[in-house]
């Protein structure tokens, strides 16, 4: 892999290799397990990284909760192309939409990699300034007594006149 790659939105025909990618990331318990049937329903929340052959490389997802707090989710990356810049042009891409759509908006993320999201200008908060995230998808999550992730937060809002 020469590092020469494209973002695009995702298609349905992505699904099922979405799907793939993050079951694998979801044995190790790094994500959440997320079936082609979820990610279809949802499919106009995902960009995926593709190689000129258009091989899927790696996936990112955006859920709005509304109010301007939006949530990076099913973020993956092949594990053998980790580091080659991938999943950083996944959540730069989807900062450079927003900043696009909207005057003002909150990314949040939970992960296991703070120091990730903090060299994208993410800085990390408490868990709990997010009970949308906590009542939709910790409740189901099989880490819910016992979380180690970290949440970090891309806060944009206009300047100051």
């Amino acid at each position: 892999m020469n590092g020469s790659f494209a973002l695009r939105p995702a298609r349905p025909e992505d699904a099922q290799k979405i799907a793939d990618l993050l079951h694998g990331y979801a044995t190790e318990g790094v994500l959440l397990d997320r079936s082609a049937e979820d990610i279809l329903f949802y499919l106009k929340n995902f960009t995926v990284a593709i190689d000129p052959a258009g091989e899927l490389l790696g996936c990112m997802a955006v859920r709005d909760f509304g109010n301007d707090l939006l949530e990076v989710r099913s973020l993956a990356v092949k594990p053998e192309l980790k580091r080659i810049g991938i999943g950083r042009q996944l959540v730069n891409a989807a900062i450079d939409r927003l900043r696009q759509e909207r005057v003002s908006f909150r990314l949040f993320a939970l992960t296991l990699q703070p120091g990730f999201f903090e060299r994208l200008g993410f800085v990390v908060v408490e868990k709990e300034l997010f009970p949308e995230k906590i009542w939709h998808d910790c409740v189901n999550c099989p880490k819910q007594h016992c979380c180690d992730e970290i949440a970090v937060i891309f806060e944009h809002t206009p300047a100051a006149e």
